[in-house]
């Protein structure tokens, strides 16, 4: 089976009992859709307790634009301050400082991918360009799309894409050809883990 994750955002707790009700099995799969960082209570823990859980798990972890700004604000990149403006406060606070980010922390990050393609689904953070081959998608369209994408049907033909970036308080967004899964776990509501199988899924709450 495989179980794609939404949008996590420093809840280790509601992360670690989701992980624990899953019951994985050898053969599980795991998703990870991106923003493991920012805004929620402890964002090291998160990624720590991800990186112990790759050990043992097949885990697959996708890019999310906070982990981009993460990385941009790092390298020092031009524009990179947008992240003071994106919950990188308790981020830091939780590494006591930018200079206590652990290397193999920032190996992590750096090792994250824009997608993952399974059968007929694309997992990826935001979501993607309408009518674009993944091929030929835009980086950032990847890790910051909004309105285009979720407002248009069957995005890219034939396939369908699992996402999270935009929050839904009120249970993940099941369509054709578009699953999204930021169900908004530090906004109140849900961290979510859903099963592409069977269209099943759990939640946990912060």
């Amino acid at each position: 089976m495989t179980y794609a994750i939404g949008d996590i955002h420093g809840c280790l707790s509601p992360l670690k009992r989701l992980i624990k009700a899953i019951d994985l099995k050898d053969d599980d799969t795991l998703v990870f859709i991106g923003d493991y960082v920012d805004r929620g209570p402890n964002p090291r823990g998160v990624i720590d307790f991800l990186i112990s859980l790759s050990v043992n798990h097949d885990c697959h972890f996708i890019r999310g634009n906070h982990e981009q700004m993460f990385l941009d604000y790092l390298r020092g990149a031009e524009g990179s301050t947008i992240w003071a403006y994106n919950g990188m406060e308790t981020t830091i606070r939780s590494y006591g400082s930018i200079r206590s980010v652990p290397e193999y922390h920032i190996e992590f990050l750096n090792e994250t991918v824009l997608h993952y393609e399974e059968n007929n689904f694309i997992f990826v953070h935001a979501g993607v360009r309408p009518g674009i081959s993944l091929k030929k998608q835009n980086s950032k369209d990847l890790l910051w799309i909004r309105e285009p994408f979720l407002e248009t049907p069957n995005p890219i033909r034939n396939r369908t894409v699992v996402f999270g970036h935009t929050p839904l308080i009120s249970g993940p967004l099941i369509q054709e050809g578009k699953i999204g899964i930021d169900t908004g776990c530090v906004y109140g509501g849900y961290l979510t883990a859903y099963r592409v199988d069977d269209n099943f899924y759990l939640s946990e709450r912060l």
